[in-house]
């Protein structure tokens, strides 16, 4: 089976509005070739930088087009690996020290064994050793996340994997030990070939774990064409090297849905609007709906009418309406601070003059001294006692280690001091200050400055007591203001004061769909092109993932008249998909036919959409571990299934584990090249491995 060449991008993550990513240059390189006018090119430029540029145009900000620079050599390809050994203790199934040893290149290997002989605990291990996680782990409850030791021993909980990366002496040793109780834990330490020792980030393999997954389960498999649409979606982006694209593109249409919006909320509103002013009787009124009525509407004279809100003494009416409005804080919530200070108060008296509270005092010194080591590093003189000298690396660890041991012994009073904190926060946000339009000289007023005035009392009781107290008096105030607001207020113009801000409203939305009229031509025309441009690079680079897959899925359907015909990736956003057109029976375009399918030939299908990852030219990963591949297929596909892996096996290195021995003896029947091996565990989580007789 030929590799398939997708011409993506390489390893490194695409880059908005720059011209270091080959995809986003070339885009650019179009863009500019396309004769299109500046103002549309300003918008694809700000998609590519991301939507706080697309904000920036939004405001009406100048985005500087990107300069071009000259074509610079396309990097080198990352160098391939393989598996050599992936080495288990102490993890799920897998008690004492477990090992599997692997040629370092492409072959076809099979491990054997029954359901919970710990094939899957393998395959996990090595994908835990490098990526830190399990996507299967997420989607299970948490009852089962904390059973993830071995429960025959407890030595110690480690995965390793050895692989060899071309041009190395030796193999690169890539480890994670569990320490904690969470499977979250784990750290890892990478061991070079030279001896030398290094965190797993200097590996820089990030971005690629992600876009070429070297671990295949049969969870994810069923999710490729059962799950979300757009978690396959996601993931072809990723691998052909577009998902910059996507996100531009993803980006430039939210934007035209808001100016749409934007543009069309005053048509919307206008019918609503016209019927409240002809039910008012005020004069005023009728001005309005015959402005809004004539074929050129004079929005400045409008503007003038809503202006005009009624009443001789607008300022009080105004002050009377809010008031009838007012909201405090309800007394559930008072209460709810309230003992919440209490006992923050308690916890922290419990706390005061305990070795606890001591660590705590110099924990934060230590911290606060730190951080303003860091903003002034060059800086040695020590800014609490003058001594020069006293701040350097030396200082920093001492004070490091120092930190380490007193953190522990200080848990408890900084626990309470941060639920102090937070209580107190809770206490300000509730003694909002007073509003602004409220006379100072009211008695609501006056009981307000008073509650407000809490804010400066430190001690949490006395706060505890000020809330409780004066809380009350709030509310008491504020429910004779609102009934005397009510009983005062009145409306001469029969409504039109809520008429007004309706129509100032209206008004406001009017001037923007103006300005979102203007803007969206070119926002439109700008996605119009950036779609079409997407469009044709996602065509040519699924190409040959499309063509692969349909390979495969030619040799797994068997005797089925079965097609798949192609893919498509289609639609953006939360309607991103990928589309997989299937044919029964020679029949083109069958809706129905994904739901002719068995689970078997859903797993097939799935086969043969994941598989072609594999073979992308630009995917450092040299080996595969698939897990379970095989369940749901009939005999028949099974033996397509043992073809199709040992042909891949030909160009790549694939670890499959399964408990269905069909695929061993459908690789023996055809002589196909493959290590074979059985897995055997016993009671004791003790496994080891032979090979089969």
């Amino acid at each position: 089976m030929p590799e398939a060449d997708t011409n993506g991008g390489r390893s490194g993550r695409e880059t908005s509005g720059g011209g270091d990513d080959p995809t986003t240059t070339a885009l650019l390189e179009a863009l500019a070739r396309s004769g299109t006018p500046l103002r549309v090119r300003a918008w694809i430029n700000a998609a590519l930088w991301g939507e706080d540029a697309l904000e920036a145009l939004l405001q009406g900000e100048r985005i500087p087009e990107p300069v071009l620079d000259e074509p610079s050599p396309r990097p080198g390809r990352m160098r391939r690996s393989y598996l050599t050994g992936i080495r288990v203790e102490g993890f799920r199934g897998i008690g004492r020290p477990a090992e599997l040893t692997f040629s370092p290149g492409p072959g076809l290997t099979v491990i054997v064994g029954r359901n919970g002989s710990g094939k899957s605990s393998f395959a996990e291990a090595a994908e835990a050793a490098l990526t830190g996680r399990n996507p299967r782990w997420d989607s299970m409850p948490t009852g089962w996340r904390d059973g993830w030791r071995n429960l025959h021993y407890d030595e110690r909980t480690e995965a390793t994997v050895d692989i060899h990366i071309a041009g190395d002496d030796g193999p690169t040793r890539i480890s994670r030990r569990w320490t904690g109780e969470s499977v979250r834990s784990a750290r890892g330490e990478v061991v070079h070939p030279d001896g030398r020792v290094s965190p797993l980030r200097t590996l820089d393999w990030g971005e690629n774990l992600v876009r070429y997954r070297p671990f295949l389960s049969y969870d994810e498999l069923g999710r490729t064409v059962t799950g979300r649409a757009a978690e396959l979606y996601d993931t072809l982006t990723a691998l052909l090297g577009l998902t910059g694209l996507a996100e531009a593109e993803r980006r430039l249409a939210k934007v035209c849905d808001g100016l749409v919006r934007r543009r069309e909320r005053p048509s919307r509103a206008l019918k609503q609007l016209m019927e409240a002013l002809s039910a008012s009787s005020d004069p005023r009124a009728a001005q309005a709906a015959q402005i809004l009525s004539s074929p050129s509407m004079d929005l400045d004279a409008l503007r003038r009418i809503a202006a005009d809100d009624g009443p001789s003494d607008p300022a009080l009416h105004v002050v009377l309406r809010r008031l009838r409005r007012l909201a405090v804080p309800e007394r559930a919530l008072i209460a709810d601070v309230v003992n919440e200070l209490r006992g923050a108060a308690m916890e922290l008296a419990m706390a005061a003059g305990s070795k606890g509270d001591h660590a705590h005092g110099v924990v934060r010194l230590l911290e606060q001294a730190i951080e303003h080591h860091k903003r002034h590093p060059t800086e040695t003189t020590c800014p609490t006692c003058d001594s020069a000298g006293a701040l350097g690396p030396d200082w920093v660890r001492r004070a490091n280690a120092q930190l380490r041991a007193l953190r522990p012994q200080a848990a408890t009073a900084s626990a309470a001091y941060e639920r102090a904190d937070n209580a107190r926060d809770q206490a300000r946000f509730l003694l909002s200050p007073m509003p602004g339009w409220l006379p100072p000289e009211s008695e609501l007023g006056q009981v307000w400055a008073l509650w407000e005035s809490g804010d400066d009392i430190e001690d949490l009781a006395e706060l505890a007591d000020h809330i409780e107290v004066v809380g009350r008096k709030l509310r008491a105030a504020a429910v004779s203001a609102r009934r005397d607001a009510t009983e005062r207020l009145e409306d001469p113009t029969d409504g039109w004061g809520e008429l007004a801000e309706r129509l100032t409203e209206w008004l406001n939305d009017a001037q923007e769909a103006i300005k979102a009229g203007e803007t969206l031509a070119d926002t439109e025309a700008a996605l119009e092109w950036l779609a079409e441009y997407a469009h044709s690079v996602r065509s040519e680079r699924l190409g040959p993932v499309a063509h692969q897959a349909e390979q495969v899925w030619f040799r797994l359907r068997q005797e089925r008249h079965i097609d798949l015909q192609g893919m498509r990736l289609i639609g953006r956003g939360a309607r991103r998909r990928v589309e997989v057109d299937v044919a029964v029976d020679g029949v083109d375009d069958q809706t129905s036919a994904p739901g002719l399918l068995s689970q078997g030939e859903f797993q097939a299908l799935a086969l043969s959409i994941c598989l072609p990852r594999t073979l992308v030219d630009d995917n450092p990963f040299g080996f595969l571990l698939l897990d379970d591949p095989v369940q749901a297929m009939d005999t028949e596909t099974v033996e397509g299934l043992a073809s199709v892996l040992a042909d891949v096996g030909r160009h790549r290195q694939l670890v499959v584990f399964t408990h269905d021995t069909r695929l061993s003896d459908a690789l023996r029947r055809l002589g196909l090249p493959a290590d074979i091996r059985t897995i055997n565990r016993d009671a004791m989580s003790n496994v080891w491995l032979a090979d089969p007789a």
